[in-house]
């Protein structure tokens, strides 16, 4: 089985096929950024993109993903360390506490941005809904949502 990983191709054996992706990118494939939470899908702590579309990773199979393009945490950045104008704007409005939900946060606001370059605040708080935290960082999160948005809008 094969699938691309933050661009990369990879193989993966034939053992994973059942298990998680989650497990799969972190386990696997060594890429740690996804956390494990509930397991059920819940609190978006595990959320990835497969062919752009935001998935719970300890819930799909990784033979879901097969020959599909995955995006986790950390294929946010540019090759060259770059950051991704989301991961900037969460610095910048000091968003992360400890962190723990940050990797889930991130890539559902990504797929918020790619499906609305200009969300109001009633679709950032619809998109993010799923995403719960302990750290009460709900404002901090919309405000850098809208910050990356308008460098994101800025930069096309």
């Amino acid at each position: 089985m094969r699938m691309r990983v933050n661009g990369v191709k990879r193989g993966v054996a034939a053992g994973w096929h059942n298990e998680t992706l989650l497990s799969g990118l972190r386990e696997f494939s060594n890429l740690p950024g996804s956390r494990y939470r509930c397991g059920n899908g819940r609190y978006g702590a595990r959320t990835v993109h497969i062919d752009g579309q935001p998935v719970a990773s300890c819930v799909t199979p990784v033979g879901a993903a097969q020959n599909k393009d995955v995006l986790n945490i950390e294929g946010l950045a540019s090759a060259d360390g770059e950051l991704h104008p989301l991961q900037q704007a969460w610095i910048e409005e000091s968003v992360p506490q400890c962190g723990y939900c940050q990797s889930g946060q991130l890539m559902q606001a990504l797929a918020l941005l790619n499906e609305q370059p200009d969300p109001s605040e009633v679709e950032i708080v619809r998109s993010m809904s799923g995403h719960l935290s302990r750290r009460g960082t709900y404002d901090r999160i919309k405000k850098a949502i809208r910050s990356a948005a308008q460098t994101m809008r800025e930069a096309t």
